[in-house]
């Protein structure tokens, strides 16, 4: 048996020298990928990681792997982690709360001098948000086989810059190859992303799967022209068939309810001038739902709508998925572990699925996999606002400890 406890104040004190690198006036963070920013939150993971005596190697798409190694070091290590990157408008907590709670847990094992059986790590994926390169979780994709490397070098962000340079440019393309890391089991703590958690007054979420997710592109093709010189019947106006496409959207997601999701997240309109007709629109659809049946239906949905749309208004488009996540179900072995972390403290939980994708999605496909959430104030996230309190911080990592060490356990001599 042991008695290792989590320092919640350390934990606060280091979301919040953390959040300094790309904080924002509001109180968020703009921490984009492979950014200045970016580079400084990996260094002084880095450091922080080293200085418990962890070794730390980063494979060629930037993922960073802090080891403490444990008795028997041929076993492969458990892993804990998640991302640091943000949204551009992003907050505190949101992925950031997964690794360096992950840190603390190789802090509180370093105080003690406690020896694991395996190897402990703590990992940063690259990329996770998706915000600069799409798509989402691509360097955890990298890492499980989902792309090839040479997919993520030359992912560009709407500027034109590549992945590929960013990561070089930054100093974070590692030796390593991508996905030859082995892992034992992988734990994911996060902020729920949703108000479920706070609404039944539960402090644990125990993870059992996510939902599936696709995501698309369209771009609606119509024709410049002058707004007081050109009559509403003879316009080709892109914008005015966008709106009609992201009610559609809209449209399918209500038919799938409760658990269906659709969103319209991006609009670039060109010119882009008070007194020019749009002639051409990109946009974003984001699709999702537990199922993957009913979301084969919404997307046939969607597609079937677009060519009602567009035609009539003498427009054209083209339309692509980019990017599906398939629903994953969980390892009960590690979701039994995290259950018996909370019940070990005496914290309220229930299951749930995870609404967002994490990336836990792909490692998942290469590893026994879950995660743990706690509640975040409203639900609200990808949000400069985002807040936790320092009681849940300290309570999922206080389960991702005891989760860790209980699935340890099978390793003992």
């Amino acid at each position: 048996m042991h008695n290792l406890t989590i320092d919640g104040a350390r934990l606060w004190d280091s979301l919040m020298e953390t959040a300094k690198f790309g904080g924002t006036a509001k109180g968020g963070i703009k921490r984009l990928t492979l950014t200045d920013e970016d580079k400084a939150v990996r260094d002084w993971f880095r450091a922080a990681c080293e200085a418990v005596g962890c070794t730390v190697t980063v494979d060629a798409v930037g993922n960073l792997f802090a080891r403490r190694p444990g008795r028997n070091d041929a076993l492969p290590p458990i892993a804990m982690g998640s991302h640091l990157d943000t949204q551009p408008t992003g907050g505190k907590f949101d992925g950031v709360l997964g690794v360096l709670a992950g840190l603390e847990v190789l802090r509180s094992l370093h105080d003690t001098g406690y020896e694991t059986n395996a190897p402990v790590e703590v990992i940063s994926w690259t990329n996770e948000e998706g915000s600069r390169f799409a798509p989402a979780m691509l360097a955890s994709g990298v890492f499980a086989g989902v792309f090839p490397p040479e997919f993520a070098y030359t992912r560009t962000d709407r500027a034109g810059l590549s992945f590929g340079a960013e990561l070089e440019r930054i100093g974070y393309k590692g030796d390593e190859p991508a996905g030859g890391h082995k892992l034992g089991a992988f734990f994911e703590l996060h902020i729920e992303q949703g108000p479920i958690l706070e609404h039944e007054g539960k402090v644990i979420g125990v993870v059992t799967g996510v939902q599936g997710m696709r995501w698309y592109e369209v771009t609606v093709t119509g024709q410049d022209a002058h707004t007081g010189a050109t009559p509403m019947y003879l316009r080709k106006n892109a914008l005015l068939g966008t709106a009609r496409a992201i009610d559609a959207v809209n449209a399918v997601a209500l038919a799938h309810e409760p658990l269906a999701v659709g969103t319209v997240g991006l609009v670039e309109v060109k010119p882009n001038s008070r007194n020019v007709v749009p002639g051409e629109v990109f946009f974003t659809v984001d699709l999702r739902h537990p199922d993957d049946a009913v979301l084969d239906r919404m997307e046939a949905e969607f597609r079937a709508a677009l060519p009602g749309i567009m035609e009539p208004l003498g427009l054209v488009f083209e339309e692509k998925r980019i990017w599906e996540s398939p629903a994953v179900r969980f390892d009960p072995e590690l979701i039994r572990c995290v259950r018996h972390g909370a019940e070990k403290a005496g914290y309220p939980m229930r299951e749930i699925v995870s609404g967002a994708g994490h990336d836990a999605v792909y490692i998942a496909r290469v590893a026994p996999t879950t995660m743990i959430f706690v509640p975040c104030a409203g639900g609200l996230s990808h949000n400069e606002a985002e807040s936790i309190t320092i009681e849940d911080c300290k309570a999922g990592a206080q389960v991702l400890l005891d989760a860790v060490i209980e699935y340890d356990r099978r390793f003992a001599a």
